[in-house]
């Protein structure tokens, strides 16, 4: 594969993928997303959801990084263990089967405990590789699966994953507080209210069906319950990934799209930790580039 006139970056998640194409200098030509994640492509169906891509962009050489490298995905790229650095992901890239494009591995915590991430690698060693984070920081990443991820000398040295997202769905989708969360979750008090409960360290299943007994008693408004519960889990996911010793003195950034960003921005202020938010889209760019400049 020549990679040298440009290529293109996808970032292949569980349910949805971004592709971008980077020209010669690694700029953004072009870009689009849509809601084809991994779980959408049929068994064998890899290669003509990658023709789609090309229908955008052409006949470039495509670095994939995500769920499509799971096992669950077109090929399996195996786990890069922490500490983890863009140099160690270039070493591991995996070809696909037809020859087409180069998939990245996920980065694996083995210490004591097991975490894993794909996807997110990208963007956090990206940020660092373009000065935008220090090399020795926390990044908060929110999503379907929150990561918290200790950067030490620009590598991934640590990972802990909270499963926020998911539960504020299933709580949602398939329990008895369905009925008072159809709502929009925003930062204001009824969340401080949650993210205050949980920081304390209350009793986060008692306190998620207390968020339903308060509306049965007229205690709470009925509108202000989906925000009250994402703060009570955001507050959980904030006291957990900020629980380890080494991780206090270090600045935070949070990273990912701005509608979650912003909450988990507000739960950390009150939990006394000023943070700055990165741009995930810009990251995982600069990430992809420079993978690809290690193996030019």
């Amino acid at each position: 594969m020549n990679w040298s006139n440009g290529f293109i970056a996808v970032d292949w998640g569980t349910t949805n993928r971004r592709a971008y194409k980077l020209d010669a200098s690694d700029s953004c030509a072009g870009e689009f997303s849509d809601g084809k994640g991994i779980l959408s492509v049929p068994a064998g169906g890899f290669e003509t959801a990658v023709g789609e891509i090309r229908q955008h962009f052409g006949e470039l050489p495509l670095l994939l990084a995500g769920m499509v490298g799971s096992n669950r995905g077109w090929v399996e790229a195996p786990y890069v263990d922490c500490p983890a650095g863009l140099e160690e992901l270039a070493k591991a890239l995996v070809p696909a089967p037809d020859g087409s494009a180069l998939v990245v591995p996920g980065v694996a915590y083995r210490n004591g405990r097991c975490d894993v991430m794909r996807g997110e690698e990208v963007q956090i060693l990206g940020a660092a590789a373009a000065g935008e984070i220090p090399p020795d920081c926390l990044i908060c990443h929110p999503g379907t699966h929150n990561k918290w991820t200790e950067l030490e000398a620009g590598r991934i040295a640590s990972i802990r994953t909270v499963m926020t997202g998911e539960l504020f769905s299933l709580l949602k989708g398939k329990s008895i507080l369905s009925e008072l969360m159809q709502g929009e979750s925003s930062p204001g008090p009824a969340f401080a209210d949650g993210v205050k409960r949980s920081l304390s360290g209350a009793g986060l299943t008692s306190e998620l069906f207390g968020a339903r007994a308060s509306v049965l008693l007229g205690r709470a408004d009925p509108a202000d319950t989906p925000s009250f519960i994402s703060g009570l889990l955001i507050g959980e996911d904030v006291r957990v990934g900020l629980s380890g010793g080494s991780t206090r003195d270090r600045p935070v950034f949070v990273m990912g799209r701005p509608d979650l960003t912003r909450l988990y921005a507000a739960a950390l202020s009150q939990a006394g930790v000023e943070s700055s938010a990165v741009s995930g889209e810009r990251a995982f760019i600069a990430g992809a580039a420079k993978i690809v400049e290690l193996i030019r």
